[in-house]
């Protein structure tokens, strides 16, 4: 299962991350391709603690939908709402612009691969390991690559 701290699965979403366009259009959803890389970005900061977010959970999510979310061979289903903080035109960091935000996302997923010790609890799936962020952290990252087609 891919990790973010595993180089070349970081590797392979770095190099999709590159092919990312504002053109993509969106296979599912309301985000555009721009607003993708922010709301990516606002969920890296939020481990990192640099960014905050409103727990609302059960202790279903907490346990097995964690599990399924982390670790069931399937894709993530589309259209699961967001936290109102990470959520585009709400509460999430506004789009400046296209390439400044891009590798503003790529350095946040290099921090967020070296660290070892996270400043928040998952708003939805609540305390996480090291290395259920970084499975986390993979899967969300490929969530919205694949929805805009890269």
């Amino acid at each position: 299962m891919s990790r973010l701290d595993d180089s070349l699965a970081r590797a392979a979403i770095s190099q999709r991350l590159a092919l990312l366009t504002p053109r993509n259009p969106p296979q599912w959803g309301k985000m555009t391709a721009h607003q993708a890389l922010c709301h990516l970005s606002d969920s890296f900061l939020l481990p990192l603690g640099r960014k905050s977010a409103s727990v609302n959970s059960s202790p279903l999510q907490r346990t097995l939908v964690k599990w399924i979310a982390l670790y069931a061979p399937i894709t993530w289903p589309k259209g699961v709402p967001t936290r109102p903080e990470m959520e585009q035109g709400v509460g999430g960091t506004k789009p400046r612009e296209f390439e400044r935000d891009r590798a503003q996302l790529a350095a946040l997923i290099d921090e967020f691969a070296a660290c070892r010790e996270f400043a928040a609890e998952h708003p939805i799936f609540g305390r996480l390991t090291p290395g259920e962020w970084m499975r986390w952290g993979f899967r969300h990252a490929d969530h919205h690559l694949r929805q805009f087609g890269v």
